[in-house]
């Protein structure tokens, strides 16, 4: 029943979207071209969610599928709303006529929809649908490097300009294109920081989708090492599996392919850095989030740590930071996060504007946020999953230099 009621909706947003391109131009070579292209989309969408396999992960034909059909829905509803707030003027402005004229039948209409109206709503509804369609196009290998310095009061004064680059939600079951992904790769390695740190996602259902990509990111290389966490699809949850031995077995090949590569994966542990006599801790967390796995243990992670230590927690959720990490009596200076891709769609302007829908889900979204003199990067996220591009939220490598405060005498 919701099927027909999806699929009535669908027809509805066509129809006004249909009758906006009729109303704006003579040539019915326009209003015909839409028809068919809307038509095939639709068609093309219903067959692929009803032919959709959950348990073979989602290939790339179906991510485009999928993206294309967002596309011409966000184009639809947004033609329609606009329409529709016109059709009610309309049938207000006629029924004061039919109330107030009764007389004279003439002035009793309905207003004709209006050409300018029409042009203005598809003009508004190709904004969005443009910008996803060129996310899909361009703006998923977008790559940007964001760069941050933190200062602290007690951070030990041989690591003053340590250098951390942060990538997270690698995706790598999305990737379709090498020469992009390489480059991505080769702008990490470019940044030459002491430490390259992972905040887990590495693939989307299962192991196997990394083999294309292991060589590749094995290249990744720093001083003090690459370090990672796992992220909520790295358990294989999403996927249906044969039996519990196989969800098992992706697993332990998912932390093989991370040895292979050289990263050392922390499962609830810590690692220490070391120059001189001065140290600072390495904090790794599996996965803890609100309405998400919660595999994370703060304390077992922290069992070798002390208090005065100079912190860096990696765990991928960022609302594990308000729900566990800001109570923790041993304040962790600095956590790394990822998880929310910034949904991959938004408006960033720096200094004047950063929103994005999934503000909505979660206040610790997207950059670095702070609560006294703890502090959190949400990374933006290296891949994409589901809708197959980005657009004002782009593919993130984030730069943290740590700065020790002066302090004056």
């Amino acid at each position: 029943m919701r099927w027909i009621f999806f699929i009535l909706f669908l027809g509805a947003l066509e129809w006004y979207a249909f009758q906006a391109i009729k109303a704006s131009t003579n040539q019915r070579f326009w209003w015909w071209f839409y028809v068919a292209i809307a038509s095939i989309m639709l068609l093309n969408f219903v067959i692929t969610v009803l032919q959709f396999d959950r348990s073979q992960g989602i290939s790339t034909y179906e991510t485009y599928s999928f993206g294309l059909f967002f596309a011409l829905f966000i184009f639809q509803l947004m033609v329609g709303g606009l329409l529709l707030a016109e059709d009610l003027f309309r049938g207000l402005k006629g029924l004061v006529h039919v109330v107030t004229q009764t007389t004279n039948a003439e002035q009793r209409y309905v207003p004709t929809r209006r050409k300018f109206v029409s042009q203005i709503a598809i003009a508004i509804g190709l904004l969005p649908s443009g910008a996803l369609l060129y996310g899909m196009l361009r703006g998923k290998y977008n790559y940007q490097v964001l760069r941050y310095t933190l200062t602290y009061e007690d951070l030990p004064e041989a690591f003053d300009g340590f250098q951390i680059t942060q990538i997270s939600d690698i995706h790598s079951g999305s990737f379709d294109n090498p020469e992009k992904v390489q480059y991505g790769i080769d702008l990490i390695n470019q940044q030459a920081s002491d430490v390259i740190l992972f905040t887990g996602d590495l693939v989307n259902n299962v192991a196997d989708e990394m083999l294309p990509w292991q060589d590749h990111f094995a290249q990744l290389k720093a001083p003090s090492g690459v370090f990672s966490v796992l992220g909520n699809h790295d358990y294989g949850d999403y996927h249906q599996w044969p039996s519990e031995q196989d969800k098992t077995n992706n697993m332990q090949q998912l932390f093989e392919l991370q040895r292979k590569m050289g990263w050392q994966l922390m499962r609830n542990e810590s690692h220490f850095i070391a120059r001189g006599t001065e140290r600072i801790a390495l904090v790794g967390v599996e996965n803890w989030g609100k309405g998400f796995k919660r595999a994370g243990d703060l304390e077992k992670a922290l069992e070798n740590i002390q208090q005065h230590d100079f912190k860096i927690l990696l765990s991928h959720d960022p609302s594990h930071w308000e729900a566990e990490v800001l109570p923790h009596p041993f304040p962790i200076h600095l956590t790394l996060s990822g998880h929310t891709h910034g949904m991959q769609f938004g408006i960033e302007i720096p200094g004047w504007i950063k929103w994005s829908p999934v503000k909505w889900r979660y206040k610790q979204w997207a950059g670095i946020y702070e609560a006294g003199q703890q502090k959190i990067n949400v990374n933006r996220g290296f891949g994409f999953l589901g809708y197959p591009g980005r657009f004002g939220i782009w593919p993130e490598i984030s730069v943290i230099t740590l700065r020790r405060s002066k302090t004056t005498v």
